[in-house]
């Protein structure tokens, strides 16, 4: 008789993401188990459940979850729960804190939809926030150029030399940094780029139209807020590959229906077997097949 599939919800918040449950039960889940203001220190326990409660050729029908609006203790959190495994002795794990990983790999999709990745040359406003920073990450895994753009340069140059410590020297030369406090910052720095991407919090306008439509190189922008008003003044929540003149406008909703493909199918896949651990570069290849199916 197989063993239902359970879900263990992870969630640094008061209370669990609500949007989280619903996607997981729309992923087939069969019994999720949700606990809340969960940090690096409190989920041994919890982890210490999920793996020594079936043998270990059932331990693929429990998987963990981790979320929660603050991805910095989620990704710890991640790599506690790592450090508690052992052997076999495991389950696999998703991390998407605030939607960050599965938002992060649509966006960068939508842009692979009409420019090669490594041809891109990138604009990330509000590139220091959960999502810019996943956004900047998977485009220069890809062999794109990235443009870390903040209205506090020094956070940007901060996450710049990080990425480089991460992922080595060789990113360097593709990285940058740019203010993005006033307008004349803004037009140097969407000088000769042919992507962006507007990752800033909700309801914050970051670029205007004006600034927008001055620059004759961009090929496609994608705005990732979906409160008003816009990121980038002019495109609409639900623009999806809107044209206007020889730019491809997304927005929020726009990007979002593959964001949720990804989070549905990375979900299924955790079920698979038992040692997957999916962070925002594995969640990107999961949407890749995704992609790669619907054109075929």
């Amino acid at each position: 008789m197989s063993q239902p599939r359970v879900l263990i919800q992870l969630d640094s918040d008061p209370h669990p993401s609500v949007f989280d449950a619903v996607v997981a039960v729309d992923a087939g889940v069969e019994h999720l188990l949700q606990y809340s203001s969960i940090t690096p220190g409190n989920v041994q326990a919890l982890v210490h459940g999920a793996i020594f409660t079936r043998g270990p050729d059932q331990l693929k029908n429990t998987a963990i979850f981790v979320g929660g609006s603050d991805v910095a203790v989620g990704d710890c959190t991640g790599q506690e729960i790592k450090r508690i495994f052992f052997g076999p002795i495991r389950v696999s794990v998703m991390l998407d804190g605030n939607g960050s990983n599965t938002t992060a790999a649509a966006a960068v999709l939508c842009v692979a939809r009409h420019l090669p990745l490594e041809q891109v040359n990138a604009l990330i406003l509000g590139s220091t926030g959960p999502v810019g920073q996943r956004v900047a990450r998977l485009l220069l895994c890809q062999g794109a150029s990235v443009c870390l753009a903040s209205r506090d340069n020094h956070r940007a140059q901060e996450l710049c030399d990080s990425l480089i410590e991460r992922f080595g020297e060789g990113w360097s030369a593709r990285i940058s940094t740019a203010s993005s406090g006033d307008a004349s910052s803004l037009h140097s720095s969407l000088d000769g780029k042919n992507v962006v991407m507007s990752c800033g919090a909700a309801g914050i306008q970051l670029l205007p139209d004006k600034i927008l439509n001055s620059n004759p190189s961009l090929c496609v922008a994608i705005d990732l807020n979906a409160v008003p008003p816009s990121g980038i003044e002019g495109i609409g929540a639900t623009d999806r590959a809107v044209a206007r003149g020889k730019r491809l406008d997304y927005g929020a909703i726009g990007v979002g229906g593959l964001k949720m493909k990804i989070h549905r199918e990375a979900l299924q896949l955790l079920f698979s077997r038992n040692d997957l651990f999916l962070d925002a570069e594995q969640i990107l290849e999961i949407g890749k097949n995704i992609e790669s199916a619907l054109k075929s």
